[in-house]
């Protein structure tokens, strides 16, 4: 089937089309009730249906002829270790660790905090909660105590799951202090916490309450999977609200299994048995839906790595472990990439590598601009494809179809709307907008399985944030456009849309042009206000390691660049060269925090921040 007829079974009959796309998993009861409406309105899916997540992942697998099968390589450049886990082997030790939470009183429904690093029993911890229908909340291991007490208030776990200490390059980073902290500030106290220790650090033990992870395991009784309803939770994830505290998006068994099985397929074009490696963290999203559970339930071989994409030991740390794994499609945020490019502007060291089994790039978790874009597919002769999901869908609201129908790539969008997506670009009032006009990115509901359904205790938030804007829509909180070939264009939050003298000008579109520069590696546009016009734009950019450059120089040629491509309406007059930006560990800049330090606000520091003195380098040039 092709692509349009595809996406319009989904739009025209959803219910139909869901329906179908459900017999691609096991189930132990299959739905009949597809869609329903529930008590709030919410439309749900696979209500009466019952599985289990980890079964899908696993079980299923060693059932059928996949038991010895490399289910999960752990490559640790950090801690110079290897591992890889059978599927065989990795349902033993989930079955181990889901019998281990039992022992600790972890029941169906139980909330259980999983703070750990990038280590295979982060995985372990995840899945053994789905073979309980216990739910799982995976806080970025290295969050401040206030950031980890507010996510314990919220979702009242019964154990914390941690380890000793994360390492970051060739820092160690103690989690258990980090973890006494937040127990202690926080209004609600967890039963337990189950500490994995690891030889870098040794966390101190408070008796009665902490409990080590091998004794644990060495004394639990495997158990066996247990049923759960299709809208039982499989997981709440921390996302930032504009009210300062975070939203607990949730995320549903059923629909769940089932788009994460669609995908592999068709947008990224995998096989079982293929070596799939999403470069995130079990902490994000992405690490949700793509090292861990979209791999594992589609049968292939899914990579965790414990590093960066520079500095362990070098900007050809991923070449490495694409040719050393056999990875077919390697999944990651733009960011990494641009970080590579300014080690290794002209690639050279992926030449190190036998990289025959490498055919895919993805990109996602911000813009993948232009100049980014091409720079990958001039070096590594790779398919690039973006496309843009967010927390909120758990997977890609738009992508080019790899394995349904490849399209023609267009730099700077993510291609077409993925079938069960029903995207449309509105204006203020709500009406739909004619092509290459910008507008708000909405998606007309039903929304397509996977999808949140709630805030986790607070369903009326949930429909403020997202419902109540254009009802009948769920709203994106992006802009961007539809061009005349049907292909989108996301050009970032509309927050970052900013008003120069009455003109809505996008930052994104004036970062597309000021990357196109050859000097410079990334960049951000930031809104900052004037008495004048409102607000005028500001660059913060970052130069490619090279030397005998005249800064002054390269801003006239910027400034030049955007005047010549947008006019100047755009008021681009200004642009600080800048040593790197601040970014949250999951690679997104600031921009929130950015705009209120450069108009002089008062802001907070967010507990996110990857490098803090970024900010501060940036603080002393204004």
């Amino acid at each position: 089937m092709s692509y349009q007829q595809e996406y319009q079974s989904s739009i025209d009959d959803p219910e139909k089309f869901w329906a179908d796309k459900a017999g691609l998993i096991e189930w132990f009861k299959p739905p009949r009730n597809i869609l329903s409406t529930d008590e709030n309105g919410i439309q749900r899916w696979y209500a009466d249906g019952e599985l289990n997540t980890c079964h899908l992942a696993l079980d299923y697998h060693v059932n059928n002829g996949r038991a010895a099968q490399t289910a999960l390589i752990y490559d640790s450049p950090v801690t110079e270790q290897k591992r890889t886990y059978s599927f065989r082997e990795l349902r033993d030790e989930v079955a181990l660790c889901a019998g281990m939470l039992r022992h600790y009183g972890v029941e169906k429904g139980d909330r259980v905090v999983i703070y750990m690093p990038m280590i295979p029993e982060a995985v372990i911890s995840m899945l053994a909660c789905a073979r309980l229908g216990a739910i799982h909340s995976v806080v970025f291991g290295g969050f401040a105590p206030p950031e980890l007490a507010v996510r314990l208030e919220d979702a009242t776990p019964k154990v914390i799951l941690t380890a000793s200490c994360g390492i970051e390059i060739n820092r160690v980073i103690e989690y258990k202090p980090l973890v006494d902290e937040a127990i202690r500030i926080s209004s609600h106290t967890p039963d337990c916490c189950i500490v994995l220790q690891r030889p870098q650090a040794n966390a101190s033990m408070l008796a009665g309450r902490d409990h080590d992870w091998r004794d644990g395991m060495e004394n639990a009784k495997p158990a066996d999977c247990v049923p759960v309803k299709g809208t039982d939770l499989l997981y709440i994830l921390y996302t930032s609200g504009t009210t300062g505290k975070p939203k607990g998006v949730v995320r549903e068994n059923g629909g769940h299994a089932v788009a994460m099985k669609y995908s592999m397929s068709a947008i990224y074009d995998m096989e079982p048995g293929e070596v799939f490696w999403a470069a995130s963290d079990v902490g994000w999203v992405v690490g949700h839906s793509y090292i861990v559970y979209a791999p594992l339930i589609h049968g292939c071989t899914t990579v965790l790595y414990e590093g960066k994409p520079i500095m362990t030991p070098d900007a050809g740390a991923f070449w490495r472990v694409i040719s050393e794994h056999g990875v077919k499609a390697l999944f990651t945020a733009p960011t990494a990439f641009r970080a590579i490019k300014k080690e290794d502007p002209n690639g050279e060291l992926a030449s190190n590598y036998d990289l025959s089994c490498f055919e895919t790039i993805f990109a996602a978790g911000e813009r993948l601009d232009p100049p980014t874009y091409d720079w990958l597919c001039e070096t590594y002769k790779v398919p690039v494809l973006d496309h843009w999901w967010q927390t909120e869908t758990g997977w890609a609201i738009a992508a080019n179809m790899h394995g349904l129908e490849p399209m023609p790539p267009k730099s700077g969008s993510s291609t077409v709307p993925v079938p069960g997506f029903n995207v449309q670009v509105l204006d203020d009032a709500g009406s739909q907008l004619a092509a290459n006009t910008q507008g708000f990115i909405s998606i007309k509901l039903p929304l397509p399985p996977s999808c949140l359904t709630s805030i986790w205790g607070d369903v009326n938030r949930y429909k403020e944030a997202y419902l109540q804007t254009y009802p009948g829509y769920f709203a994106t909180g992006d802009g961007g456009y539809f061009d005349e070939d049907g292909y989108l264009f996301i050009m970032g939050r509309v927050d970052d849309v900013i008003n120069v003298a009455g003109h809505r000008l996008s930052t994104g579109e004036m970062e597309e042009i000021v990357g196109k520069h050859p000097m410079v590696a990334e960049c951000a546009v930031i809104g900052r206000k004037d008495e004048l016009k409102g607000q005028i734009p500001m660059g913060l950019v970052v130069l490619k390691n090279v030397v005998d450059v005249d800064p002054d120089q390269i801003v006239s040629e910027l400034i030049a660049m955007v005047r010549e491509k947008i006019g100047a309406v755009a008021a681009f007059k200004e642009a600080l060269i800048v040593a790197r930006l601040p970014k949250t560990r999951s690679g997104k800049i600031l921009r929130k925090t950015l705009r209120s330090m450069i108009d002089g606000e008062e802001y907070v520091v967010p507990s996110t921040i990857e490098d803090p003195a970024s900010l501060d380098e940036i603080k002393a040039l204004l």
